[in-house]
């Protein structure tokens, strides 16, 4: 600071721009130079939260994980009725990976409140606890369980249907 007598022996940055360059001051002007001194003077809040997410990755291009910047691969376009593609992802002593619902079955699998894949034990237990849970004998003639109970009988028809007629993989020893 001009006029002050005291050695400058504390840094203070110059501006945003340039961090690495540095005032050099006393400790009371560096003191009175840091509590005026705001990084984010000028900048609008729209540019200080690009600023503050710019900053969670270090100023460099980011994206969700497995993604490397390309769009995301859509299974469900792919047909492969052997399993042979699906069958390079299983490891051993693991359950098979989890696939995506075929999209004529999400809303039947939705309605039975199951995840995909399912198999068919799987489907029939749960068939026939929410076909006791909702049938109208058991809820006094409800003309509401009786709608979802069509809707159930409906979702499994589909489901079991698309169990039945999709191909086995055959056993290789």
């Amino acid at each position: 600071m001009p006029g002050c007598p005291e050695a400058g022996g504390f840094r203070a940055p110059k501006s945003r721009s340039t961090l690495n360059q540095y005032w050099w001051f006393c400790l009371e002007h560096v003191r009175a130079y840091n509590s005026a001194w705001d990084y984010y003077k000028g900048m609008s809040a729209g540019e200080i939260e690009a600023h503050t997410r710019s900053d969670t990755g270090w100023q460099r291009p980011t994206w969700p994980l497995g993604r490397l910047g390309v769009q995301a691969f859509d299974e469900a376009m792919l047909r492969d009725p052997l399993h042979i593609l699906s069958a390079g992802r299983m490891r051993r002593g693991t359950a098979a990976p989890k696939t995506t619902v075929p999209p004529d079955l999400r809303d039947p699998m939705q309605a039975l409140g199951l995840d995909w894949p399912v198999s068919m034990d799987v489907l029939k237990a749960r068939y026939k606890e929410l076909a006791k849970r909702h049938h109208p004998d058991a809820n006094g003639g409800d003309r509401a369980s009786e709608e979802r109970l069509k809707t159930i009988n409906l979702a499994y028809a589909a489901v079991r249907q698309h169990l039945t007629a999709e191909p086995r993989m055959a056993a290789t020893g």
